[in-house]
C-alpha cells in the first residue's frame, strides 16, 4: 500500500511539474502594430509625421493655387503677347509644375523613409526589451499577432511589453 502511494505521489508531481513546463513552454503573442501605434515613442513619432506631412502638403497646395493663378494669368495674356512670347511663358509653367510634382514626390518619399526609419528604430529598441520579458518568464517563443488565426487572449504579452517599452524609451527623435 505503501508503494502504491509513493507512485501515486510521484505520477501526481509529476504530472504537476510537467503541465507547469508545458504551459511555460507555450508560445506567445505581440500584437507589434498596436505596439507601433500606442506607445509613447510610436505615438510620438507618428505626430511628428503626421506634422512633417501636414506641413509639406500645405506648402505645395500654396504653390499649386500660385501656378493656377500664373496659368491663368498667361491666358488672359494669350491675345496680347505674341504667339512666342506665350509659348515661353507656357513652357516655362510647365516647367515649375514638373518642378512642383518632382519636390512633392521627394518630399513623400523623404517622410516615407523617416517612417520606415522610425518603425525600424522602434523595432531595434523592442527587440531587447522582448529578450529580457521572455528569458524573465521562461517564455521560448513569441510570435507576431498577425501571424496567427486564433490565439487564447492570456498569451497576448503587448500590454506587458507596451509597459516595458513606455518605460525606457520615451522619443525616437525623428528628424
Amino acid at each position: 500500500m505503501k508503494v502504491l502511494k509513493k507512485i501515486f505521489l510521484f505520477i501526481a508531481l509529476f504530472s504537476f511539474f510537467n503541465s507547469f513546463a508545458s504551459f511555460a513552454d507555450l508560445p506567445r503573442y505581440i500584437d507589434f502594430k498596436k505596439v507601433l501605434n500606442e506607445s509613447i515613442a510610436g505615438k510620438e513619432a507618428q505626430n511628428v509625421l503626421r506634422k512633417k506631412f501636414e506641413s509639406e502638403s500645405s506648402k505645395f497646395k500654396k504653390k499649386e493655387t500660385e501656378l493656377r493663378k500664373k496659368e491663368q494669368e498667361i491666358i488672359g495674356k494669350k491675345k496680347v503677347i505674341s504667339n512666342e512670347e506665350y509659348k515661353k511663358e507656357v513652357e516655362k509653367l510647365r516647367a515649375e509644375v514638373g518642378k512642383l510634382r518632382k519636390d512633392r514626390q521627394n518630399s513623400l518619399t523623404n517622410v516615407a523613409n523617416l517612417r520606415g526609419k522610425a518603425k525600424t528604430d522602434l523595432l531595434k529598441k523592442l527587440n531587447p526589451i522582448i529578450a529580457k520579458y521572455m528569458k524573465e518568464n521562461n517564455i521560448s517563443l513569441v510570435l507576431d499577432k498577425k501571424s496567427i488565426l486564433l490565439g487564447d487572449t492570456g498569451l497576448d504579452i503587448t500590454s506587458d511589453i507596451i509597459a516595458s517599452l513606455n518605460k525606457e524609451l520615451k522619443s525616437l527623435n525623428i528628424k
